[in-house]
């Protein structure tokens, strides 16, 4: 009997932003596995079950846009770092013997940001405003409160203990170190985008992130660039969250807490 080629794959809508297709696809390609990644764009979470019945060698998925927490409520199982963050992009599906079959859900969003934005923090840093309240600015104030971080929510609803963008002022900005873009604002192919805030108030003093991976540099990041803050994107983000998938799939499922454990490494 041949061995069925491993597939893996996206799940989200729309996926022409993404480059997780790519990057898996060159790493089977470099590494020699037998796997196969796929994007699969659906409308509503509600499909997500035909994909898994259609594709028999599936194996794991990631989750994006805008599904990582709808997704939750079809899982069997809910790591407890994705369950503090409320978000989900990693599933796992085991297939038993006689047909059965169980998803499991984690994070690796909060360890590839903290992986990646570490290396900018110091004990200066002590308070972020985070610009969205999905699931991507979830995993992210997850990450931040591990290491002792106190986080703001800012959004364009108001919510509970949401602030609106507009009622980010000058004033408000200051009292921040560490601003971080969490919503689709400026992805590609809608570059011109950035949260409406006010972007006077940034200096020198802030490290300023963006989730956000294409393009290279996005309006948010320009913006605050040209105000002397220190900027980066998320491909750095979107490399580690990758890299812990794999090992989730490959069968490590404490891979999702590696970022916090390195940096409770460096504390020791």
């Amino acid at each position: 009997m041949c061995k069925r080629t491993a597939i893996y794959g996206l799940v989200g809508f729309p996926l022409g932003h993404s480059y997780s297709k790519e990057h898996f696809t060159r790493k089977f390609a470099r590494e020699g596995i037998d796997g196969e990644y796929k994007n699969f764009e659906i409308e509503r979470i509600e499909k997500l079950t035909e994909v898994i019945d259609r594709e028999r060698g599936l194996v794991g998925f990631n989750v994006t846009i805008p599904y990582k927490k709808q997704v939750m409520a079809l899982l069997d199982e809910v790591s407890p770092l994705a369950r503090e963050a409320g978000a989900v992009n990693v599933v796992k599906i085991e297939r038993e013997a006689n047909g059965r079959m169980r998803l499991h859900g984690y994070n690796s969003d909060c360890g590839g940001f903290l992986q990646d934005i570490s290396p900018l923090l110091t004990p200066d840093h002590r308070k972020a405003l985070i610009l969205g309240n999905g699931g991507a600015a979830q995993a992210v104030a997850t990450a931040l409160r591990s290491i002792g971080r106190a986080v703001t929510f800012a959004g364009r609803r108001p919510g509970n203990g949401v602030m609106l963008f507009e009622d980010v002022t000058p004033e408000v900005v200051a009292g921040y170190d560490v601003i971080v873009q969490c919503t689709p604002l400026g992805m590609y192919p809608h570059t011109d985008g950035a949260p409406v805030i006010a972007y006077d108030g940034i200096g020198p003093k802030h490290v300023c992130y963006d989730v956000v991976y294409n393009p290279a540099e996005t309006e948010f990041m320009r913006l605050c660039r040209e105000r002397g803050a220190t900027v980066k994107g998320g491909s750095g983000m979107l490399e580690g969250q990758a890299r812990i998938a794999w090992r989730i799939w490959e069968g490590d499922t404490d891979a999702e807490n590696i970022g916090n454990k390195q940096k409770q490494d460096d504390k020791t």
